[in-house]
């Protein structure tokens, strides 16, 4: 109990607590979860979001791999926002959940990023 008191009043979060958590547009509309997120094993650092998107009790969907960089957390909202229109997201790069090795592979991130206008972290 005393760690969870200790975590709300600090800067950093659990994974645990932020898989899940509820991203909303540029318009404050929920376009899907955070599913995960890509860490560098060398450095620590979060480079990306896999968000979930379009589905239905977690069947379907699409899935996005969002540079971390573009995510804000929304007090008010008690989410992550991304700055974009769920537009914007559909015409992103995406992959189906089968297909989650996809996050990983470098040609995918250069057109995520490029799509992003993120500066690649590698």
């Amino acid at each position: 109990m005393m760690l969870q008191e200790k975590e709300k009043n600090s800067d950093l979060i659990g994974s645990d607590r932020v898989e899940g958590t509820t991203v909303y547009g540029a318009d404050n509309d929920k376009i899907g979860s955070v599913e995960k997120l890509l860490i560098q094993k060398r450095g620590g650092q979060v480079t990306d979001a896999i968000i979930s998107a379009g589905s239905f009790l977690g069947i379907g969907g699409e899935h996005h791999s969002i540079p971390w960089a573009k995510l804000d957390y929304d007090t008010e909202l008690g989410g992550y926002r991304l700055d974009v229109t769920e537009e914007q997201l559909k015409e992103a790069p995406r992959f189906k959940a089968e297909d989650a090795d996809r996050a990983y592979d470098r040609e995918y991130q250069s057109r995520v990023y490029d799509y992003w206008a993120v500066a690649p972290f590698w």
